[in-house]
């Protein structure tokens, strides 16, 4: 129950409920009626012993009429009725005793005795008011359903608004950082618009006071960076000239990888998918490093395949992961294996300290590196994550294995 929709949680509540009435409604028809023809058996045959009793002492015919009127019955005396009632009506109950006989009959909504007792055959109509529940039953059915149907219709007008707010965050949350909210009534539902409306606009106030100061301050560190660069060339001594220009070009690093990651959290969700193949993106990777065919450092063991991805960014995912395996392995080689399934990234060294999710937080880095900033596995998560495909570590026969895992690939 957990996991279930308000609507379906409502769908199967009024459910349950029209049942649960509905079987009650059945029960007590069912109760009612037993109890009815109980009841009137008892009633006729008190009815019927009387009257077999006082027939046998010939009782006088105002003694009869005061019979009569106590028990609010008539007798019948048209015989045409009479024969139509044997022949048609329901007989319902029969009692035979030493005194005579008892027969009771339904006919035309009317319950009827017949009593046969020495001569005596008398018919009576019964014209008491019905001891009979049923039709306030079915009024009260019907009440207490229209009451459900307009509860159930009000309802589901209610969570209407529900619906259209939650499409809206949907929205934002594939990366419409314009999605318009709605006007709402003033209740739950709208106070919930109201501080989903704030929270859109304080989210771009930041997002917009993100960039500018990251674009200020890449343009600003850009120029004293190439400045320091140049001047580094004209260092004499080789062992300071190495540091400082390591140092500078370290620095360049961050300004590129910050830009990466600032047009990544730009992009969320807006991504432009192709067909491409994987060796094709695997030559794109290369070229950025100023690796060639010639070198020895890439190791290309997989059968070509297709794969549904952002070129330009799935180009950076396997850049940064070749640039780590051969900075960070133990011979400064990679392997690359591919099949539909997954894209693995082999390099030989030892295991890593920590879990994988330690690593693709900004700014970790390994414990004594020389190099890296702890960008490069976090840009390789959020373009993953932007197209939904896993990533994963694994350890063994002393190679450390990062591995993409596809869901929309499929072989050439």
């Amino acid at each position: 129950m957990k996991n279930i929709s308000i609507t379906t949680f409502i769908n199967l509540l009024f459910v349950f409920t029209f049942i649960s009435v509905t079987a009650g409604f059945v029960f007590f028809v069912e109760w009612d009626k037993e109890r009815y023809d109980q009841y009137h058996k008892q009633r006729y045959t008190i009815i019927a012993n009387t009257f077999i009793s006082e027939l046998q002492r010939q009782p006088t015919k105002k003694h009869i009429e005061q019979l009569l009127s106590s028990f609010e019955i008539k007798p019948v005396k048209s015989r045409t009725q009479k024969v139509d009632i044997l022949k048609n009506a329901k007989l319902i109950f029969v009692q035979e005793s030493y005194f005579g006989r008892t027969r009771i009959f339904f006919h035309k909504n009317s319950h009827y005795l017949y009593i046969q007792n020495y001569g005596y055959n008398l018919m009576l109509k019964d014209i008491s008011s019905k001891d009979y529940y049923s039709k306030l039953a079915l009024i009260l059915f019907a009440l207490i359903n229209i009451i459900l149907i307009i509860l159930y219709v009000n309802l589901t007008r209610k969570l209407i608004p529900l619906s259209r707010l939650n499409g809206q965050i949907e929205e934002f949350a594939n990366g419409n950082l314009k999605v318009k909210i709605d006007d709402y009534a003033e209740d739950e539902i709208g106070k919930i618009a109201n501080s989903f409306r704030k929270s859109i606009k304080y989210i771009n106030d930041l997002i917009a006071s993100k960039n500018l100061f990251m674009r200020n301050m890449m343009h600003e560190l850009k120029t004293p960076i190439t400045k320091g660069r140049i001047i580094a060339e004209s260092v004499e001594d080789k062992d300071d000239k190495a540091i400082l220009v390591r140092a500078f070009e370290r620095m360049n690093d961050i300004i590129s990888n910050l830009a990466q990651i600032e047009k990544i959290t730009l992009l969320t969700q807006k991504i432009e998918k192709n067909p491409i193949k994987l060796s094709s993106i695997i030559q794109n990777s290369k070229n950025i490093l100023l690796y060639t065919k010639d070198d020895l450092l890439i190791e290309e063991q997989y059968k070509d395949i297709t794969i549904d991805v952002d070129e330009n960014l799935f180009t950076i995912v396997l850049k940064n992961l070749i640039d780590n395996g051969i900075k960070f392995s133990q011979n400064q080689k990679v392997t690359i294996k591919a099949t539909s399934l997954n894209i693995t990234v082999i390099s030989k060294g030892k295991k890593l300290n920590k879990p994988l999710k330690d690593y693709i937080e900004p700014f970790t880095q390994e414990e004594k590196r020389q190099s890296g900033f702890g960008l490069g596995l976090y840009i390789v998560k959020s373009i993953l994550n932007i197209h939904e495909f896993g990533f994963h570590y694994e350890h063994e026969d002393g190679n450390n294995k990062f591995i993409i895992e596809l869901e929309n690939s499929c072989p050439l």
